[in-house]
């Protein structure tokens, strides 16, 4: 685990990018493996352990993976390296192959169907190869490794759930699926929504 001094969190939207007038965001799935025993298969549950990185919001008991705004001077995969560093306080290897992109409705604009105030987001895997001590965002997010099986139990939108599943899919840890069920939501239903955008896309909250 690395003591690095903590850098600042980049504020604002000066730089932020924009798809016409979709916000673009980048976030990723931070995730370990644990390898098992030598020998054993390495689809079983017995040979590696994955575990996936969440974070805390305040106020909230469920959780989220790290993302947030692609600015201009960076591209895609660095922007999802530094909302990691900056909101979980991890670095590591980013799969340029993103797990899926979707679309986000801030909170005051959720009812609109105008694309005005939603935001793009693609997200990806990285393996965690680094643990900082301290990290920008501290205050507000707290970090937790957890198991596959409690991460979508705690996962705050169906869209993180559908991220983590093409990401054990992409580890083999669990066989691929045509369609990812869609648990049935709760206190979240006035949030999700689907756009008329390409099929794998969703809509939740930024």
């Amino acid at each position: 685990m690395s003591s690095d001094a903590v850098a600042a969190a980049r504020k604002g939207r000066l730089k932020q990018r924009y798809d016409n007038e979709f916000r673009l965001v980048a976030g990723c799935v931070p995730y370990r493996v644990k390898k098992g025993d030598e020998g054993s298969n390495p689809c079983s549950s017995d040979a590696a352990e994955v575990e996936v990185l969440m974070i805390s919001t305040p106020n909230r008991a469920d959780m989220v993976f790290p993302k947030g705004g692609w600015e201009d001077d960076e591209d895609v995969y660095q922007a999802a390296s530094r909302e990691a560093m900056e909101e979980a306080g991890v670095k590591g290897d980013i799969n340029r192959a993103a797990l899926g992109h979707w679309v986000f409705k801030s909170k005051s604009s959720q009812n609109s169907t105008s694309p005005r105030g939603a935001c793009k987001g693609y997200i990806f895997a990285m393996e965690v190869t680094e643990e900082l001590e301290s990290w920008p965002e501290q205050d507000t997010h707290s970090r937790r490794w957890v198991s596959p099986q409690e991460a979508y139990q705690l996962c705050r939108y169906d869209w993180m759930r559908e991220a983590l599943t093409a990401l054990l899919e992409r580890l083999s840890v669990i066989e691929p699926v045509a369609a990812a069920s869609t648990p049935e939501l709760t206190d979240q239903a006035g949030m999700y929504m689907m756009l008329q955008a390409s099929s794998d896309s969703a809509m939740a909250l930024c």
